[in-house]
Parts: C-alpha cells; sequence; structure tokens
C-alpha cells in the first residue's frame, strides 16, 4: 500500500507500475517553469485510469449516484370534470407543467374516477402504448379493431396504438364508479400494426413480494408491450422488504403508491406518492405499512 498527496488530500491504494513513470516525469519537469501546467496533464492522466469512489481512489468505472424525483400526491395536475375526476402525474390536457412532461419515455400516468354509466367516448390513438389498470368496478373498452372487453379490479389491458386506432371507455355499473390507472408509454418502434390484449393477473399475485405483470417479451409473464419496459405489482404487510434489480442498463424506475405507506432507503413514500429513480441497478422497497404499489421500469431516454 503506497500513500500521497494531491492538494492536501491523502489518496492510498495499491498503485500501478505506470504511476512511477508519471512521477518520474514529475521529477524532471519539477525544474522546468512549465511544472504547473505538466502537473495538471499528469493528474488528468492518472484520474482518466483511476477513479474516485469514496473517498479514495480506485481501479475500474466509476459508480453512478444514484439520482431521483419525488412527486407528492398533492403536486398533481388534477381535473374535476363531473363525471371524471382525474388526477395526472405527468402534464396532459389541460394541465401543462414544463418540469413534469414525462419520466423517461413513461409519458401519461393517470388515476381515474369515472361516474356510474359515464365514460370516454370513441377518440383516437397513435404510436403509444397505452396500459390500464383497473383499480375498482368493470371497465368496457370497445375499438375499431372489433374488440369489446370488460376489465376490472385483477386485468391488466394494453393497447398498442401504431398505426393509428380508435377505441371507447365507458363505466359498464350505472351505480358504481370505476377507478383505473391509465398509463400510456413511448413505443420504441413507430407505426406498428395495432393491437390489443388483455389478461387477469389473479393467478400471478404474490403477497410481500413483487410479481411481473408487463415485459418486451411475449414469452414473459404478464402482457407485452413494444418498449423495453417491465411492470411489477406488490401487496406488502407491514415491515416487510422487496430488493428489485433493473432488468436493463440505462432504464430507471418510477414507482407509485397505490395503497399504504413504503419507505426507499430515507424516502418515505405515502398513498398516491411517485417517486422516480434512475442511476443506480437496484432499489430495496419496505412497507411502512400495509401497501401496494406499481413499479414501472422504463429507458430513460428523452422522446
Amino acid at each position: 500500500m503506497h500513500v500521497f498527496f494531491v492538494r492536501n488530500m491523502t489518496i492510498s491504494y495499491p498503485i500501478p507500475d505506470t504511476f512511477y513513470q508519471y512521477l518520474s516525469i514529475i521529477r524532471e519537469t519539477k525544474k522546468s517553469l512549465s511544472f504547473v501546467i505538466n502537473l495538471k496533464i499528469i493528474i488528468l492522466l492518472i484520474l482518466d485510469q483511476w477513479k474516485f469512489g469514496n473517498g479514495f481512489l480506485i481501479l475500474g468505472k466509476q459508480k453512478n449516484i444514484m439520482k431521483t424525483i419525488l412527486h407528492t400526491a398533492e403536486s398533481r395536475g388534477h381535473a374535476d370534470h363531473g363525471w371524471l375526476n382525474s388526477y395526472h402525474s405527468f402534464s396532459f390536457a389541460n394541465y401543462h407543467n414544463p418540469e413534469r412532461m414525462n419520466f423517461g419515455v413513461l409519458r401519461v400516468l393517470n388515476d381515474d374516477t369515472v361516474s356510474g354509466g359515464q365514460g370516454f367516448g370513441q377518440h383516437p390513438h397513435k404510436n403509444m402504448e397505452i396500459i390500464s389498470i383497473p383499480l375498482k368496478g368493470d371497465l368496457e373498452h370497445k375499438d375499431s379493431m372489433g374488440n369489446t372487453t370488460v376489465i376490472k379490479e385483477g386485468d391488466v389491458q394494453v393497447m398498442s396504438a401504431g398505426t393509428g386506432v380508435f377505441h371507447s371507455e365507458f363505466n359498464k355499473n350505472k351505480n358504481e364508479e370505476v377507478k383505473f390507472l391509465q398509463i400510456w408509454v413511448f413505443p420504441k418502434t413507430q407505426n406498428i400494426t395495432p393491437r390489443y390484449d388483455q389478461i387477469s393477473t389473479r393467478d400471478l399475485a404474490t403477497k410481500n413480494s413483487l410479481y411481473q405483470i408487463l415485459s418486451p417479451e411475449k414469452t414473459e409473464q404478464g402482457v407485452w408491450i413494444h418498449q423495453d419496459a417491465w411492470f411489477f405489482l406488490g401487496d406488502f404487510e407491514t415491515e416487510n422488504t422487496s430488493t428489485y434489480t433493473l432488468n436493463k442498463t440505462g432504464n430507471g424506475l418510477y414507482i407509485f403508491v397505490l395503497e399504504g405507506e413504503v419507505a426507499i432507503g430515507d424516502q418515505a413514500l405515502k398513498r398516491r406518492d411517485g417517486m422516480g429513480i434512475w442511476d443506480t441497478d437496484q432499489i430495496e422497497l419496505t412497507a411502512t405499512a400495509p401497501s401496494k404499489v406499481l413499479l414501472m421500469e422504463v429507458p430513460m431516454a428523452q422522446i
């Protein structure tokens, strides 16, 4: 182990042979008027091979520092149309916040409540992956591909709009409201052939652990979309902890608390809070109360 100093900073680590070459250059240039300039160049050469980590110089790639952004439930956009009560985690319709346009390729996360017998009339979509997750009640879906279906709590629906599709969504029950999440994800491929799918997650659900409901692969568990994204649901009892490892380098993770309270490190999240995390490959989630959460892993590339 060798110890040396750089501007009052002590650095210790086994020294590679190349460093002695740099020291030799320093000794030769110390008598020169250009010593300071040469020293800066040498230090840059050293740092090109070594990276700082926890106060020491370590060999290998520099570890990224995890970055986060918190979206509290109260900070979301809100629109009450009477028949529709909607909260927007990102800019949508008349709610516009230039600092909350998207999280990577996650463009829309709407928390919608639809009154009995009401709904969205036929409207178009194009080049978007649209995921619906019912939380309560029955939502009837009709589209220009000929699909007429009903989704309810425990189901997941996906529609790849691609070259273009029309659809409508109505609360099938006149005396009961519908609650569901409407999620839009930018696709990685434009103008694909529109498609529709829905599944029940009831047989996938596992208590006190995360279970996958969406991925990029047709053969994996859950529905699939045209994007390198993975969605997981979790239903946790108090004090249960789950570790999530991201599937792909460069992806980020958006955590949305459906019910209860959870902690990500030192950050507490309550009902309907959202938190974006990136520049990390793993997070640990702890339920501080009985909780339900949705995790959305998405590419961070800005579209």
